[in-house]
């Protein structure tokens, strides 16, 4: 019996617990903590006061011993690294500042030294950094390079009749910046350098090294400044080191990958300098995952708020003379904020996909190189596109839901939009981020491809570039033409077909890519400054390549997510949302698929127009969908979505209907006139 879309009900905890994904339970149990005021942001704060707010946080996370999960179990932690950083996101909500300060120091700071360390260095050091008693800092980034971590400038210089390595910043480009708990609270930091020894530079790698003693002050060779206000996160004391000849023990070396005994012979167990530099990096790959997962979260508490807000707020009377109307009923209202939920809903079964990726690899389940690098390559896409998703749903959020959204005190968007802001440079740039996305496809031209856990591009390489003449050659657009007279339902119904949209989104990335690599292999062997020339031309494609590539696992990891649905209602609904973030995506591209002959002007016509229905036919269930991420008022904290709003309504409506009742209102002066003449 076919489903009436006015009779349609959404089953909120099946699909909480499908957004809530295979760490539900941990994520439960932070979201409860994060509830509570003692975790809560607070607002007029000086700098001092709110980074002292911010350190006395964390200090209360680590005693409740909540924050171990990823760390050995003889450190107190579960080894499980999925549900740690299922947990962190839960953060975000309660307070920006303290979530990252507490991913600075246990996501950073002291994954660096588990991830790189040895046995008797994790005794020394990973109590301490546990506990909080040693704070410290993660000291990658120099001003500098920036997100060029291979050729940072610090060194680390063998002395062998110190037995000592000699942290060394040659000049102030090399200083070590943007460092969380550097300018006040942390006692020692994991630096990295240029491991030199027998005057052979070895790349990268990670060194302990003490920054203060316990009153607070530098000890000797180390300096620093403090970074000041910045744009968000103010809760967290960001500033900047650099190292004069500071001598550590060589024992001091993070010495897993690589390690140099007294007489300064180096020794590695990845002998790849490549290979060995991308597994330094784990602790980013954590940070990008969890940034990811943490921008989806941020994205659905900004829409419950405008949506919830949108549902009670009347504007305009466009449908009666007597009652304004809803502003969620206005068909631009409807865009603004529902395609975005489609498109949270993406990222969010997007980032649980990730994530279950990311703790196959860090739990060791399946810690293969194809798989770590699969990982790197996800991670670095799936956190440009969530970071920036989540920045446009926090501006569109806000003018939503006007003046009202715009008091920081009282609904957030901007303050927690600020915070948000830094995600998009945050464990490296997007852009650049997505050129290693980028590179990665390139790399993968011509060969087999499959990522069996997002099930696409599995005959991405097998289909030659020659695919995209018959696409450019406007044989398939004649086809859609002939086919497509007439019959505008026909056309809406090709466009909901999910193989039909699985066919956009991948022929749109095998084309760039092929694209690309077409321009490229002339100049494969060619002078590496003419390579670098044609590279630099062909950029900006590539990164729109990546970008097409990160909406396509959006798009698959919400088709998967689809086939678990076991209501059928609900399932039916959200085949609605999938279809929308599909044809919504496709339409902010749309160009290009005429262009390509993948789309015809007829259907293209079509496009716009059902695109607007699916918004209007999910406006129905936007507050079922946006209670279905499970967060009450201790979380969202706006007084837009106190009920207020709906309080004031139902108060002037009740004031105008008694008005209107006692035969006392005031005659419009239209009808006055009308009646005078």
């Amino acid at each position: 019996m076919p489903l009436k879309q006015k009779d349609l009900r959404i089953d909120q905890d099946e699909l909480q617990e499908l957004l809530f994904g295979p760490w539900a339970d941990d994520r439960r149990q932070m979201r409860k903590m994060m509830a509570e005021p003692v975790f809560h942001h607070q607002f007029n704060l000086t700098k001092e006061d709110h980074r002292e707010l911010t350190l006395n946080q964390l200090k209360e996370l680590a005693a409740r011993k909540i924050i171990g999960k990823a760390y050995p179990k003889e450190f107190g932690g579960q080894e499980n690294p999925g549900g740690n950083v299922a947990g962190f996101a839960e953060m975000f909500h309660a307070h920006p500042s303290m979530q990252i300060k507490a991913g600075v120091q246990w996501g950073l700071f002291g994954s660096a030294i588990l991830a790189l360390g040895n046995a008797e260095q994790h005794k020394k050091w990973l109590p301490g950094v546990l506990s909080l008693e040693l704070p410290g800092v993660y000291a990658m980034t120099e001003i500098g390079h920036g997100s060029d971590v291979g050729n940072i400038d610090t060194t680390a210089t063998y002395i062998p009749e110190d037995d000592a390595f000699e942290i060394h910043t040659p000049f102030k480009a090399a200083w070590k910046e943007f460092l969380g708990n550097a300018a006040l609270h942390g006692k020692a930091a994991v630096v990295f350098a240029q491991l030199i020894t027998k005057n052979v530079n070895y790349g990268v790698h990670a060194f302990f090294v003490p920054l203060r003693d316990d009153d607070g002050n530098f000890l000797p060779g180390v300096g620093g400044e403090d970074d000041g206000y910045k744009g968000g996160l103010n809760g967290i004391d960001n500033g900047r080191l650099h190292f004069t000849h500071v001598k550590i023990p060589r024992t001091n070396l993070l010495n897993k990958l690589g390690n140099v005994n007294e007489n300064g012979e180096y020794t590695t167990s990845i002998p790849s300098s490549g290979r060995r530099f991308f597994t330094m990096l784990g602790a980013l790959v954590q940070g990008r995952v969890s940034l990811a997962t943490t921008s989806a979260n941020a994205s659905a508490l900004a829409l419950t708020g405008a949506i919830t807000y949108g549902n009670q707020r009347r504007q305009f009377n466009a449908a009666s003379d007597i009652e304004e109307q809803v502003l969620l009923d206005y068909g631009l209202h409807q865009r603004r904020l529902i395609d975005r939920l489609a498109r949270t809903y993406a990222d969010i079964f997007t980032t649980n996909e990730l994530l279950v990726k990311f703790h196959e690899v860090f739990s060791g389940d399946d810690d293969t190189d194809e798989n770590r690098q699969e990982l790197e390559t996800l991670a670095a896409g799936i956190k440009a596109i969530t970071t920036w998703n989540a920045l446009d749903v926090y501006q569109e959020a806000r003018e939503a839901t006007g003046g009202a959204g715009y008091i920081a005190s009282k609904n957030r968007f901007n303050a927690l939009r600020d915070d948000l802001d830094i995600y998009t440079t945050f464990e490296g740039d997007n852009n650049v981020l997505l050129q290693l996305v980028g590179r990665r496809l390139l790399g993968d031209y011509s060969k087999e491809f499959s990522t069996p856990s997002f099930k696409v591009l599995t005959k991405y390489v097998a289909e030659r570039a020659e695919s995209s003449l018959y696409e450019r050659s406007g044989l398939r657009r004649v086809v859609q033409q002939v086919s497509d007279v007439g019959s505008e339902r026909r056309s809406a119904a090709w466009l909901k077909d999910t193989e039909v949209q699985r066919s956009l989104f991948t022929d749109r990335v095998r084309t760039q890519i092929a694209e690309v690599a077409e321009v490229l292999r002339p100049v494969a062997k060619a002078p590496q400054a003419e390579q670098a020339r044609v590279f630099n031309e062909n950029q900006y494609d590539l990164i729109k390549a990546a970008k097409s590539y990160a909406q396509l696992l959006q798009w698959e990891a919400f088709t998967t997510a689809l086939e678990t649905i076991e209501d059928r209602e609900t399932k039916k609904v959200m085949t609605w949302m999938r279809d929308l973030f599909a044809l919504s995506t496709i339409e902010q591209d749309l160009g290009w698929f005429i262009e390509y002959g993948q789309i015809s002007q007829q259907r293209a016509k079509t496009l716009r127009q059902y695109t607007n229905r699916l918004a209007a036919r999910l406006r129905p269930h936007a507050q079922d969908l946006v209670d279905s991420f499970g967060y009450n008022q201790h979380h969202l904290r706006m007084d837009i979505t106190s009920g207020s709003e709906q309080e004031r309504q139902e108060e002037a409506a009740e004031y105008y209907r008694r008005l209107r009742a006692s035969g006392e209102a005031p005659i419009p002066e239209k009808v006055h006139r009308a009646r005078q003449g």
